[in-house]
């Protein structure tokens, strides 16, 4: 699993690369990315939270207590999901423009911009569609502990859209304005990028038969235990406007600030880029963890396995915490040379992959808590409990609207979005305290809390002295006569090598036994 998340995330790191080279970090860039991200956001809100925290446990129910071993409910949950996907795809490009509204502000001397992502939108909204298959599909796999095929399918995805950048960069003349790009750009750009969805969806098709699953429609939905999950997932739904709202107030005043300084790369386009990259080690390791996980906790809770439950959940924050925590620091101290090493080409020059530095710094450290309130929410959905995590979800987005909003109101637009970077990591601070005493609660008043601060202020130690060291390392390599376009790459090599080195030493001296659950370090 870990291996093809490590794929997946490679392909797609060589993707954001090219696409960041083709479009530029700028506000034509904006346009694309804010109606690239808005199908994942409204497939989330129509069915996604659900699925993939309430559904995944009363999967795993259904095969362990219904006689036929589920088969009739996968057949009627499946057909549910498609069916509202459809309406809901159907209904969402009607409904484009409104849509793109609530994302990014419509203004007179900014309409060409927002004409344009409204355009992108119509291309790209039918991916809400082949989202669902591909997560649908990919959680009947998951309740029969095939977790495999949904690490790789994405790959596909990434060299389809690898193809059409490569494209824009070797063979077309690279727009980086508005004005610039033309009507058959546009439509390359729309229908590759939802094609290459519709692949990652449609390619576990054999994958699923492989596995025993026969999809037959079956729309005898009363009477067999749907309600109950829907009347779960209405907490989830919650859950998931909740943060759709947040990260809604997040675009707008990212995108204002693009629309101020629509070449300097300060706004959206950074933050998401530097977002994706900032969770690339939660995503590798937390979220395949927690997906091999959360069957098993649900397993666990269904037989009143307590200790069980506690010692995965511990376990798994322990042995994640290995790679996120040296993460964290690691965007700390070389976030602007990750951030030119990736994308200052083509369109973007060096000067505009800056603010993308400080904006990878600025999320840094909230890695850590970004990753570990993730896996203990997992610990809520193994109790088929969403009201709880709804209530969290409440207090992160109010802080993070909160402190957004001040930054702003307040900071110049240069700083405004690295300002919200921060922002989002001490939200998710705050959120994972909340978590943590509610939880704890939940499990009889033990969470392992004082194994997990012990294993926690160890690795924090180690990596904080290795990230002064690799900074340094990178500072030194500044000064060295290199082509301008190898400074980031030696600096970024020294600091790595040097922060990896250190981090390791220092975390056997001080006897972290997690760190023999990587590869190779047994």
């Amino acid at each position: 699993m870990a291996l093809g998340t490590v794929v997946s995330r490679g392909t797609g790191v060589i993707r954001q690369v090219l696409q960041a080279g083709a479009l530029g970090t700028g506000l034509l860039a904006t346009t694309y990315n804010t109606a690239n991200a808005v199908p994942m956001s409204i497939y989330t809100l129509l069915i996604g939270g659900a699925l993939n925290s309430v559904l995944v446990p009363q999967l795993v129910r259904a095969r362990v207590e219904h006689a036929d071993g589920g088969r009739a409910y996968e057949q009627r949950l499946v057909t549910l999901v498609l069916s509202v996907l459809a309406v809901g795809t159907v209904l969402s490009v009607w409904a484009a423009p409104q849509i793109i509204a609530v994302f990014t502000p419509d203004s007179p001397e900014h309409h060409a911009a927002f004409e344009l992502t409204v355009v992108f939108a119509r291309f790209l909204l039918p991916q809400i569609f082949f989202y669902g298959l591909f997560f649908m599909l990919g959680q009947v796999l998951n309740a029969r502990n095939k977790f495999g095929a949904m690490m790789w399918t994405p790959v596909l995805n990434n060299i389809v859209l690898i193809s059409m950048f490569g494209l824009y960069l070797g063979l077309l003349t690279a727009p980086d304005r508005i004005e610039d790009i033309t009507p058959g750009q546009v439509d390359l750009l729309g229908i590759v990028t939802t094609g290459g969805i519709a692949v990652q969806g449609l390619a576990l098709i054999p994958f699923v038969r492989a596995a025993g699953f026969r999809f037959r429609p079956r729309f005898d939905w009363r009477g067999t235990g749907l309600r109950k999950s829907m009347a779960a997932a209405r907490w989830t739904l919650l859950f998931v406007l909740v943060n759709l709202v947040a990260m809604a107030v997040v675009m707008r005043y990212s995108s204002a600030a693009d629309q101020e300084l629509p070449t300097a790369g300060v706004g959206y386009t950074s933050y998401s880029y530097t977002q994706i990259i900032w969770t690339l080690p939660q995503s590798i390791v937390t979220v395949s963890l927690v997906t091999a996980l959360l069957p098993r906790m649900s397993r666990a809770v269904a037989e009143n396995r307590l200790d069980d439950l506690r010692g995965d959940l511990s376990r798994g924050l322990r042995v994640s915490g290995v790679v996120i925590v040296p993460a964290a620091f690691f965007f700390l101290a070389l976030g602007p040379q990750t951030a030119q090493l990736l994308f200052a080409h083509g369109t973007a020059d060096a000067a505009s992959a800056v603010p993308a530095g400080h904006m990878l710094q600025a999320f840094g450290l909230g890695l850590i808590p970004y990753s570990a309130q993730y896996l203990l929410l997992r610990g809520f959905y193994a109790f088929e409990d969403t009201r709880t995590p709804f209530w969290t979800a409440v207090w992160i987005a109010a802080v993070n609207i909160a402190l957004a909003t001040a930054c702003h109101l307040l900071l110049p637009a240069r700083w405004a979005a690295t300002g919200m970077a921060a922002a989002y990591g001490v939200a998710y601070g705050i959120g994972l305290l909340i978590t943590a005493l509610l939880l704890r609660r939940r499990l009889s008043g033990r969470l392992d809390g004082r194994r997990l601060c012990r294993t926690y202020g160890k690795l924090a130690a180690a990596s904080a002295l290795a990230a002064v060291a690799g900074g340094l390392a990178a500072r030194a390599c500044s000064g060295v006569p290199v082509p301008a376009a190898w400074t980031p790459v030696l600096g970024l090599t020294a600091g790595g090598l040097g922060m990896a080195l250190i981090f390791l030493v220092l975390a056997r001296a001080l006897k972290i036994g997690e760190l023999r659950s990587l590869p190779g370090l047994r």
